[in-house]
């Protein structure tokens, strides 16, 4: 049963079953007043900012079925039509109805009205719930405060996850909304929010580490300010209100955690951004403390009374009169139409107001007096270039005439532009799309609507103004401002607008618009960041110039390729900073004019950089006019040689697809880009080095033998001599690349005469790394391979290692040339120092080769070998394993032509062995007694067998039995001491 009683509306709202819960009914009671819904009361017990579902339903069976819900007068009027037994009979059957709830109230009330003084006596009437308010009343939609609070607390203590943000998001999403509605509470509401984040434990502690906030939560912030900003700008509240959102604001701002408009806690910086100069010039250097909130507090300061500002705001036809048209004028252009000459970023918030504030049309006009008062300023600001556009390129800088950028400013001027103008080209359908599902993230159809001022036959749309004046505040020249966040904001506000910009169908009307300002821009002065000159610290114009190229390509190439040309630049990473012109202080842009400016976003704007250079390189595939010029500013202005390798790479893609021929004018084009990363990084550390040769090298055979031949011929200007000889000369002469190419044999001479030369080239410069390279590549010239093995031979007794002259001598015995790689094997033992302790040394297995190898030569070459041997090799246990291998089989076997091979096996008493055996043996005498020294009894067993080994090396002596019998007797005798050590030597050797 539902009643509307005066202003309440009571009834019962019956949730349906589900598989898991009843049927359940819950009582549901509104009251409103003048429209509104001021309180609600439901049974449910859910408690949100928004209505519940059953409050919900009962708005709408009131509103859609009122012949459903019966209608009475409030129930005071009701109460005035009974007389007194009425009266009594009334109070006695609700007492009745309810007589357990309400007695022991209606007693105390019957009681207070017998006496005659009591309070209830002295006011005329009686309270009625069902009655509306006064009409001096406030009346303003019911909102639940607490809840409120509580939401927005819980969402910021959940400060790590996305959805969290996502709710607060959509709270002033809401905000916006009550504001759009013209409802009070939208400044109620976001009192509340703001008292929670203000009251964030997290922000005293960001404060006291100096560390800065997430990215998340800063964007939060700028909201929290930006809609401040928003409502003190409310053009219809009233004085005492704005005067209480002042104090409110104030007292937010004088807060030690309040957060700082650029996101910065620490205060040292110089004031270089301030929207206008200061007064009193370049003496203030230290910035004012600007929180997110000071925005909004001076914003108090702003009023709607001009009477200019409500002529533009209330009339789409208020133009000046023709006869006044003559002349300069700071109320209208040429063309009669109004301007409004105030700081822009401080305008657009008042159009943001106007928006926000459900007046669309209002902010609408105020928008095109805005842009045409920037379009009067470009034209202005255009002739006064014209007049030093000599004097300005000859210096070849210019001072920056925006200290204020308007991309990634705060109140997101451009932006409010844009929305504002293009929501008013929004179809029928799009517009009923925004308010079902705002979340929707489906591309808006937009139309022309005809800008509506008094001159009709401008013909211009407020799409056309949109794209206008978003490629003018995208194309102004502005510096980039301090710190991490400010600078992250521009690219991240930069990034907004384009994907805003790509929305737009560009049709005929828009591409004419286009072209008119980017030309506009590329002529411009020092106000376009893509004029001829610019200032060092402005910011880089990569973004943006990527979006004009893709946009402008289909419609006029020569005009795109002209404007991404000249945005390639970036010249805060040249070298010198030109000196600040102190004739006019607002120009100064740094306080130390030759410092290197902090710019955090680098790594980013770099990338963006060869983003553009990319783009352009794809677009210009076939065309070798375009390409060379590409790639004449790519090696002009990108210094990255990682980001130039990413371009070389990106080119030679698209320059080889799969499934068709490869495109020859990319592939030259990555190849050159390829050879300029090889000349940056040659004498530089860079960890992808490796890959870039072989990269290099892939790519110059998919250009030709004539690219392959023309690395090899100039190695020493790309490559270090164990890259050229190890990896480029190897591949160029590998068989993949002679099935790559199908090369003839007089290339393929060619490719392996190249190869050699280089070879020899390298292994003079670089014997030690680069010999054996040498030997292989020259293995069928035996001009190039004698000269090789002499230069190896040459290098042996300068830098070269043992382990370097041992690989090659290995090498030579495997190629045939056992006398040679003996040669080297003995240059390779003089250099060679083996300790007593060092048995696990890396060079025991060589040292074992070279004495077998010079054993199968012969008696000579092992008699020459064995006292290097001796003077290099201390450690007895592979002295001994060395002298045992020899004795087991006659010298001379490899059977080298020309010698006879006697086939005895050698004595150890006669040379060479025996020379061996006597440093085997003393070697075995002199470990012994330094392992004495310092042996601990875990180490007896161990050392029992080493004797067992030495006992064996003494005994392939003739005397060798008496000579260990000395050897142990002279032990005990030392090391007496050593009781148990001796008594184990005892055991085992008598």
């Amino acid at each position: 049963m539902n009643e509307h009683i005066g202003f309440h509306l009571s009834g019962t709202v019956t949730e349906p079953a589900t598989q898991s819960d009843p049927e359940t009914i819950y009582k549901v009671a509104i009251s409103f007043d003048r429209c509104k819904i001021t309180s609600v009361t439901c049974g449910c017990g859910n408690r949100d900012i928004f209505y519940c579902a059953h409050v919900v339903a009962l708005s709408l069976y009131r509103i859609r079925k009122p012949d459903q819900v019966k209608l009475r007068l409030p129930i005071s009027e009701t109460l005035f039509q009974m007389n007194r037994d009425q009266l009594q009979k009334f109070v006695q059957y609700l007492i009745t109805a309810h007589h357990t709830e309400v007695l022991p109230t209606a007693q105390k009330l019957a009681d207070e009205i017998l006496s005659s003084n009591s309070e209830i006596n002295q006011v005329h009437g009686a309270p009625d719930p069902t009655a509306g308010a006064s009409i001096n009343d406030e009346n303003c939609w019911h909102l639940d405060e607490e809840q409120v609070r509580e939401q927005v607390k819980l969402f910021l203590s959940q400060g790590g996850y996305y959805s969290s943000g996502k709710q607060l998001n959509s709270m002033f999403a809401k905000v916006r909304e009550m504001l759009r509605m013209r409802d009070s509470n939208g400044a109620r509401m976001l009192t509340l929010i703001t008292e929670q984040f203000m009251a964030d434990p997290r922000l005293a502690l960001w404060r006291q580490q100096g560390t800065g906030m997430t990215d998340k939560c800063r964007q939060l912030w700028d909201e929290l300010g930006a809609l401040w900003v928003c409502i003190v700008l409310n053009p219809h509240c009233k004085p005492d209100e704005k005067a209480c959102w002042l104090r409110q604001l104030r007292k937010w701002h004088d807060m030690d955690v309040c957060p700082l408009e650029d996101g910065n806690y620490s205060n040292d910086l110089p004031n270089i951004t301030n929207a206008l100069p200061q007064n009193n010039g370049h003496d203030s250097l230290v910035r004012p403390r600007r929180t997110v909130f000071t925005r909004a507090i001076e914003g108090c300061d702003l009023h709607w009374q001009d009477s200019h500002l409500q002529r533009i705001i209330s009339s789409d036809f208020y133009m000046s009169p023709s006869f006044q048209r003559d002349g300069e004028s700071l109320l209208f252009n040429a063309q009669g139409q109004p301007l409004w000459l105030e700081h822009v970023p401080t305008a657009c918030a008042r159009v943001d107001a106007l928006r926000s504030h459900g007046y669309p049309k209002e902010a609408l006009r105020l928008a095109v007096a805005i842009i045409n008062t920037l379009r009067l300023q470009q034209q202005r600001q255009l002739e006064i270039y014209k007049q030093q556009k000599k004097e300005l390129i000859q210096r070849n800088s210019t001072t920056i005439t925006n200290l204020e950028g308007w991309v990634g400013h705060p109140l997101d001027p451009i932006g409010c532009l844009f929305t504002t103008l293009t929501e008013a080209c929004l179809s029928d359908e799009d517009n009923a799309m925004e308010v079902i599902d705002s979340s929707e993230s489906r591309r808006p159809v937009y139309q022309h609507i005809c800008v509506q001022n008094g001159s009709v036959e401008s013909g211009e749309s407020y799409l056309s103004l949109a794209l206008e004046v978003a490629l003018m505040g995208m194309g102004q020249q502005r510096l980039m401002p301090e710190g991490l966040y400010a600078q992250d904001k521009v690219c991240r506000n930069e990034e907004q607008i384009i994907g805003r910009l790509q929305e737009l169908e560009l049709d005929a009307i828009l591409v004419q618009t286009l072209r008119k300002q980017c030309i506009l821009l590329l002529e411009g002065g020092p106000f376009s960041g893509l004029g001829e000159v610019i200032h060092r610290e402005s910011v880089p114009m990569h973004t943006f110039a990527k979006y004009l190229f893709t946009a402008l390509l289909p419609h006029d190439s020569d005009l795109a390729y002209k404007l991404s040309l000249r945005a390639m630049r970036l010249p805060v990473l040249e070298s010198s900073a030109p000196s600040v012109d102190v004739s006019h202080p607002h120009h100064i842009v740094s306080v130390v004019p030759s410092r290197y400016p902090r710019w955090f976003t680098l790594g980013h704007l770099e990338s963006q950089q060869c983003e553009l250079a990319s783009t352009m390189l794809t677009a210009a595939k076939g065309d070798m006019l375009r390409l060379r010029t590409v790639l004449e500013a790519i090696q002009r202005n990108i210094h990255s040689s990682s980001l130039i390798f990413k371009l070389a790479q990106d080119a030679f893609k698209i320059a080889t697809p799969a499934d068709t021929s490869s495109d020859t004018t990319l592939l030259n084009v990555a190849l050159e880009l390829g050879l300029q990363v090889m000349r940056m990084t040659l004498s530089t550390l860079n960890w992808r080095r490796r890959e870039m040769v072989r990269w290099l090298v892939t790519c110059a055979t998919e250009v030709g033998v004539r690219a392959l031949v023309s690395i090899l011929q100039s190695w020493y200007t790309l490559f270090t001599p164990t890259e050229a000889t190890s990896i480029v000369a190897a591949a160029a002469t590998s068989h993949s690349t002679v099935l790559r190419l199908s090369l003839d044999y007089s290339q393929r001479e060619e490719l392996a005469s190249c190869a050699r030369t280089l070879a020899l080239q390298c292994a003079m410069k670089d014997p030690q790394n680069c010999a054996l390279s040498a030997l292989t590549l020259c293995e069928k010239d035996h001009t190039a391979f004698e000269t090789a093995y002499q230069i190896a031979v040459d290098a042996a007794s300068g830098g070269m290692t043992y382990s370097q002259l041992f690989t090659i001598a290995r090498y030579m015995e495997h190629r045939g040339y056992p006398l040679r790689a003996f040669k080297l094997c003995s240059l390779a033992m003089s250099h060679l120092n083996l300790a007593y302790n060092q048995d696990t040394h890396p060079a025991i297995n060589d040292v074992l080769w070279a004495c077998s190898l010079s054993h199968s030569l012969g008696k000579n070459e092992l008699a020459a070998l064995v006292p290097l041997v001796v003077k290099s090799v201390h450690c007895a246990t592979v002295l001994s394993d060395i002298l045992r291998r020899c004795t087991l089989t006659a010298p001379g076997l490899a059977g080298i032509p020309g010698r006879r091979n006697s086939g005895k096996l050698m004595s150890t008493d006669k040379p060479p062995l025996r020379q061996l055996l006597d440093a085997a043996v003393g070697a075995y005498i002199n470990t012994t007694h330094s392992r004495l020294t310092h042996i601990s009894p875990r180490h007896y067993g161990e050392f029992i067998e080493f004797l067992s080994k030495a006992r064996e090396t003494f005994l392939l002596g003739q005397d060798g039995l008496l000579q260990f019998a000395q050897f142990i007797d002279n032990l005990k005798q030392i090391y007496k001491g050593k009781k148990k050590l001796m008594m184990l030597v005892r055991e085992r050797f008598g």
